[in-house]
């Protein structure tokens, strides 16, 4: 194997479009780490993306930002197509093994208003914050739901079971009506 050339390819940076020459071998095995075959934006560019739409930023105000301050234009397409790109890392950490033991456990629901289908509604993000047994704080998990209720409450203990929460020594939550019954009846 040896080398063949070069292919010319134009990226998308926080500065502007630049083109690029990605090095070639004759056996097709060379695979660039910076910037993949198929990727059309810098990996800053990507972060930056992502840190906005993070802070709840939508893929329209996303788009009017980086023209606003770059000068450079992402299509709303671009922007879904960063952004589901960490769709299996988040997958991953809310499936993750948890410790066997928490001490301390805290459980409450943020109540927020998301459009969907051109109407306004009220969903909850039901959080679940532990300090293991090291003393540190971990957030065990982020689930979202219609409205705060003990049955889903439930779902979210069995599901910190099932992933390996065996005990939590004090559960720090509100005074919603049957809430205690749903912790008790997981752990």
């Amino acid at each position: 194997n040896s080398r063949n050339g070069y292919n010319k390819k134009t990226i998308q940076t926080k500065f502007g479009k630049s083109e690029i020459e990605i090095p070639r071998d004759r056996n097709g095995e060379f695979e660039p780490r910076i910037i993949g075959k198929y990727e059309k934006t810098s990996n800053q560019l990507e972060e930056q993306i992502i840190a906005m739409y993070a802070k709840g930023m939508s893929t329209r105000d996303i788009e009017d930002h980086m023209r606003d301050i770059y000068g450079i234009d992402v299509s709303p397409t671009m922007v879904s197509k960063i952004t589901d790109k960490i769709l299996p890392m988040i997958s991953e950490w809310q499936s993750r093994p948890l410790d066997h033991v928490y001490p301390v456990v805290f459980l409450d629901a943020i109540h927020f208003k998301v459009r969907k289908d051109n109407r306004i509604i009220n969903k909850a993000a039901y959080s679940v914050m532990a300090i293991n047994m090291a003393g540190q704080k971990e957030v065990l998990g982020i689930w979202v739901g219609e409205n705060e209720s003990a049955s889903f409450w439930l779902g979210v203990c069995n599901d910190l079971k099932n992933r390996g929460v065996q005990d939590i020594l004090i559960a720090c939550k509100d005074g919603l009506s049957g809430f205690s019954e749903a912790i008790s009846t997981a752990f």
